[in-house]
C-alpha cells in the first residue's frame, strides 16, 4: 500500500502536461500508517478577486478594509499536529468545528505533497466580512422588534466578538454590551460577559470555561454567574392580565472528565454545584397579576453524565441554502442530577433532575428524521416538571426543493405559575398575534415544502421560499377559558434570504400567513419579516 501511494504521489515528473496526479485520500494515507509532516494555513481574504464575478470596486474595498483572521487563530483549533499519524476522523471533525466559527465561510482540508510515508497538509479557510453595524426591524404575531447594533465577531483577526446591542420590543427596551473570546488559553477556552440596562431592570452575566470541545477531549471544567431583574408579564388569550417584578440569580461550578472517544462513543461525567434563586415583587403602577409566584431559591451539588455517539451527516440545502451542514445522527444524552438542601440555603430540600437526548435516523429511502426530548424539574416537597419532544423530518425530493415536517409537544407541571407555555407568532402559529394562547400543554405542527435556488445575487445572498402550514394549541393549566382556545390554523407562503459573506450568516424570514381559525378581533393575515439563524 505504501509503495502505491508513494508511486500515486510521486509520479509527476514522468507526466507529461501541467495536470499533476490526484494525491491519495486521507482514509487511503491512514490506511498506509502516513505520518503529518507541514501544515500550512492558508487564510483567504472574503471575496475571491481571481473571480470575475467577485473582482469589482466594492468586493476590493471590502478585502482592503477587512483585517483577516491570523492563521495562530485556526491552527490552535486544530485536532490534529505535525508528527501524528493521520485520522480521518480528526480531519473531518476539525473541519466540524472550524465552520462553527461564524467569521470563517469555508473551510477545505487536503493533503498537497506525498513522499516518504510523509503528508503535508493544507488547511484553507476563507473569511466572512466580520463588522456588522445595522439597523433592523422585524414584525412577528403582530408585534414590531427594533434592533440597533454595532458587532465585531473577529475583532483584529483575533476571533473576539465584541459588540452593542440595543433592542425594542413588546417587552422592553435593552442596551447590551459583550465581549466573547471562545479560543482562549491555548485554544479552547471560554470567557464571555455581558451586561445590559433594560428600561425595566438590567442584565449581567459572566463565564470562564474548557469545555468538552472534540470527542477526544479528557477534562473540562467552568464557572458561571448571572443575575437579572425585568418586568415579567402574565397573558391570557393574547391579552396583558398582569405585570410583576421578576429578580433572577444563577452560578454554576463544574468539573468533568473523559476517557475520550472510545468505539465509537464519548462518555463524560462531571461533578459541581448550582445555585439559582428567584423573587417576585408587585411592580408599582403596573396591573396586578391574579397571583404572585413563589419566591424560591435552590442551591445544589450535582452530577452530570453525558453520552455522544460519533455520527455526523455533512449535507447542503437543509436548513441553510447551498452551504454545507452537519447533523448530528448519532445518539446524544445528557442527563444531570442535584439535591437542593435547606442546609444550604435552598428554600426546601428537594431532587432537582435534567435531561435531554437526541437521534437521528435514515429513513424512506435516505430522508433524515430527528428526534429530541427533553425534561427537568423537582421531586420532594413541591413537585413541578417541564418536559418537551419534538420531530424534524427532511424529504428530500430533487436537489433543489425539500419537504420539511416538524412536530413539537411540550408538557409543565408549574405549581409556581412562573412559566406557562405560550402559543403564538412568535413561537409557531404565524398566521396569528404573539402570545394568543397560553396553558400547561402544546402541540405544534408545521409543514414546508422548501425550494432553494442556483441565485446568488451579487455575489452576496442566497435565496429560498416556502409554502407552509401550521396547526397547534396551547390549552390547560390555570389559563381561563377563552373564545381563543381550540386548535389553530393557518397556511402562508414566505421569503428567505441567507446572507451568505457576512458573520452573522443569519436568513432573512419575510413571511405571509393567513388564519384558517380565528375570532373578529384578529386580522386576516399576518406579515412577519424577522431574521432566524435557519431556514
Amino acid at each position: 500500500m505504501c509503495a502505491a501511494l508513494a508511486f500515486r504521489a510521486g509520479s509527476a515528473a514522468g507526466q507529461a502536461g501541467d495536470e499533476a496526479p490526484a494525491l491519495p485520500s486521507f482514509a487511503e494515507l491512514e490506511a498506509a500508517g502516513a505520518v503529518i509532516g507541514e501544515i500550512r494555513i492558508e487564510n483567504r481574504n472574503i471575496f475571491n478577486l481571481e473571480d470575475e464575478k467577485e473582482n469589482n470596486a466594492l468586493f476590493r474595498l471590502a478585502n482592503a478594509l477587512h483585517i483577516r483572521t491570523r492563521p495562530s487563530v485556526i491552527e490552535r483549533q486544530l485536532l490534529f499536529k505535525s508528527g501524528e499519524r493521520v485520522s480521518e476522523r480528526l480531519i473531518e471533525e476539525t473541519e466540524r468545528l472550524l465552520r462553527t466559527n461564524r467569521f470563517v465561510y469555508e473551510v477545505s482540508i487536503r493533503p498537497i505533497a506525498y513522499r516518504d510515508g510523509v503528508v503535508d497538509i493544507e488547511v484553507r479557510t476563507r473569511d466572512t466580512w466580520s463588522l456588522a453595524p445595522g439597523i433592523s426591524f422585524s414584525r412577528t404575531g403582530g408585534a414590531n422588534r427594533r434592533v440597533s447594533s454595532l458587532r465585531e465577531f473577529n475583532a483584529l483577526g483575533t476571533g473576539v466578538f465584541v459588540g452593542f446591542v440595543r433592542t425594542s420590543d413588546v417587552d422592553r427596551t435593552a442596551s447590551e454590551y459583550r465581549v466573547t473570546q471562545r479560543h482562549a488559553f491555548g485554544g479552547w477556552g471560554i470567557v464571555d460577559f455581558a451586561t445590559a440596562q433594560l428600561s425595566d431592570g438590567k442584565r449581567e452575566s459572566f463565564e470562564l470555561a474548557r469545555p468538552f470541545y472534540a470527542l477526544d477531549t479528557e477534562t473540562a471544567g467552568g464557572i458561571s454567574a448571572s443575575r437579572d431583574t425585568r418586568v415579567d408579564s402574565q397573558f391570557a388569550g393574547g391579552t396583558l392580565v398582569g405585570q410583576y417584578r421578576h429578580s433572577q440569580e444563577r452560578a454554576e461550578a463544574y468539573g468533568g472528565w473523559s476517557r475520550g472517544l472510545v468505539d465509537g462513543w464519548a462518555q463524560r461525567y462531571a461533578l459541581g454545584a448550582s445555585y439559582e434563586s428567584h423573587r417576585y415583587a408587585f411592580e408599582p403602577d403596573r396591573p396586578a397579576p391574579p397571583q404572585l409566584p413563589a419566591d424560591q431559591t435552590y442551591a445544589a451539588p450535582f452530577f452530570r453524565y453525558e453520552i455522544v455517539q460519533d455520527d455526523f451527516e455533512k449535507v447542503r440545502n437543509r436548513d441553510q441554502i447551498a452551504r454545507p451542514e452537519f447533523f448530528a445522527m448519532g445518539f446524544q444524552s445528557l442527563v444531570q442530577i442535584g439535591r437542593a438542601l435547606t442546609g444550604l440555603g435552598s428554600t426546601r430540600s428537594l431532587w432537582t433532575y435534567s435531561g435531554r437526548a437526541s437521534n437521528g435516523f435514515k429513513v424512506f429511502g435516505g430522508n433524515a428524521l430527528l428526534a429530541s426530548t427533553t425534561v427537568s424539574g423537582t421531586h420532594g416537597e413541591v413537585e413541578g416538571q417541564s418536559f418537551g419532544g419534538s420531530l424534524r423530518f427532511y424529504g428530500r425530493k430533487r436537489e433543489r426543493s425539500l419537504f420539511f415536517a416538524s412536530l413539537s409537544a411540550d408538557i409543565a407541571h408549574d405549581p409556581d405559575l412562573s412559566d406557562p407555555l405560550l402559543l403564538g407568532g412568535d413561537n409557531g402559529m404565524r398566521g396569528y398575534p404573539l402570545r394568543y394562547q397560553s396553558g400547561d400543554r402544546r402541540v405544534v405542527l408545521t409543514l414546508e415544502e422548501r425550494g432553494y435556488t442556483d441565485l446568488y445575487v451579487f455575489q452576496l445572498f442566497r435565496i429560498g421560499g416556502a409554502i407552509f402550514w401550521d396547526i397547534g394549541r396551547a390549552w390547560g393549566g390555570q389559563s381561563p377559558a377563552t373564545a381563543r382556545s381550540g386548535w389553530l390554523t393557518d397556511v402562508g407562503f414566505g421569503l428567505r434570504i441567507l446572507s451568505a459573506r457576512t458573520a452573522f450568516g443569519n436568513v432573512l424570514h419575510a413571511d405571509f400567513a393567513f388564519p384558517l381559525v380565528r375570532d373578529p378581533n384578529i386580522r386576516s393575515f399576518q406579515f412577519s419579516l424577522e431574521v432566524k439563524s435557519s431556514f
